[in-house]
């Protein structure tokens, strides 16, 4: 029997990493081909020790010996071995564009090093270059796109997977979508227009994107991946609720907000002055230049083999909803 491949895995029990980790150890052809390495923060909490007793290699991000982003020395060891690696960065953790940049690189020069024949690279587009400095400060886009030219310029053999807007961030921390006092009507608050089109992505079918990209790596060398199931509107979200949920769906609204009335949600969270621009920059990127600058989905659902999660689908399933009429 061949020795199997080892596909290593950054952010293993976080919001892409998870799925893909379950999926290459319990994908029945995936399973006999690779064996899993998850790289995480924390080896000692719950989610990480269930991936250690399903068959993954879980290894520390902050053990320097074993994958701190801010060594390359240690990047390199977590890497040993990989075939592929599937590389992601959290900009949310320090809101630091400077240190996004400086970890995105580092993992790639780690990949360089390593020798890995496969690097899957998480990124987004490059908003201020897009709109022409209109929008400068949108830096959880902008970081990662400057790692893509870094990762370019190694000419290691890498594609770049860029995800969809997040189902998730429509009833998460951010409450984009939320019962409001006091009659509680169902709100959907966003800084654009309602007619804007979203590429849409359920983060925990993440797994289904990056096992195209894997079983279609000659295909894919050089390219972007798009991960979204479709694009869908505002508005068009709102009807779907509507449908899905008649009763609590009945008064059910949107509301266009204005620049400060989207700034002042994130201040009154203690959000530092530059993150709540950004995310106000954020969806205005969506509207004046679109997320994806309207490029097509069927390039990636023509690799894709696994169903996509729909806004129906996930209506069902996200909490938030649950018990609802």
């Amino acid at each position: 029997m061949a020795e199997k491949k080892l596909i290593t895995v950054f952010g293993a029990t976080g919001l892409q990493g998870d799925s893909v980790v379950e999926t290459f150890l319990n994908d029945p052809k995936l399973r006999e081909e690779w064996a899993v390495r998850g790289v995480t923060r924390d080896v000692n909490k719950a989610s990480a020790k269930e991936l250690a007793k399903r068959g993954a290699d879980v290894v520390s991000l902050t053990t320097w010996r074993q994958g701190d982003m801010n060594d390359t020395e240690s990047l390199v060891k977590a890497m040993k071995g990989s075939h592929t690696v599937f590389a992601n960065t959290n900009y949310w953790e320090a809101c630091d564009k400077a240190g996004e940049v400086q970890q995105g690189k580092n993992l790639a020069d780690a990949a360089k090093e390593a020798g890995v024949q496969h690097y899957i690279w998480s990124t987004l587009e490059n908003v201020n270059k897009q709109t022409n400095g209109r929008l400068p400060d949108v830096y959880h886009f902008d970081s990662k796109a400057e790692v893509d030219e870094h990762v370019k310029s190694l000419g290691i053999p890498a594609t770049l997977f860029l995800a969809g807007f997040y189902m998730s961030n429509f009833f998460g921390v951010d409450q984009v979508f939320r019962p409001v006092p006091p009659d509680n009507t169902w709100t959907m608050g966003l800084p654009m227009a309602p007619s804007v089109e979203l590429p849409l992505f359920h983060t925990d079918g993440a797994d289904k994107y990056i096992k195209a990209i894997v079983n279609n790596r000659h295909k894919l060398l050089g390219q972007k991946f798009l991960g979204a199931t479709n694009y869908m509107t505002p508005q068009g979200m709102l009807d779907g609720f509507k449908t899905a949920f008649p009763k609590a769906g009945a008064t059910a609204r949107y509301v266009e907000m204005a620049k400060e009335e989207c700034m002042d949600i994130y201040r009154n969270k203690g959000a530092p002055e530059y993150v709540a621009l950004e995310v106000y920059e954020m969806f205005r990127f969506y509207e004046e230049a679109g997320y994806y600058g309207g490029a097509s989905l069927g390039g990636t659902h023509a690799l894709v083999e696994d169903p996509l999660t729909t806004w129906d689908d996930y209506l069902r399933q996200e909490p938030a909803c649950a018990g609802l009429e």
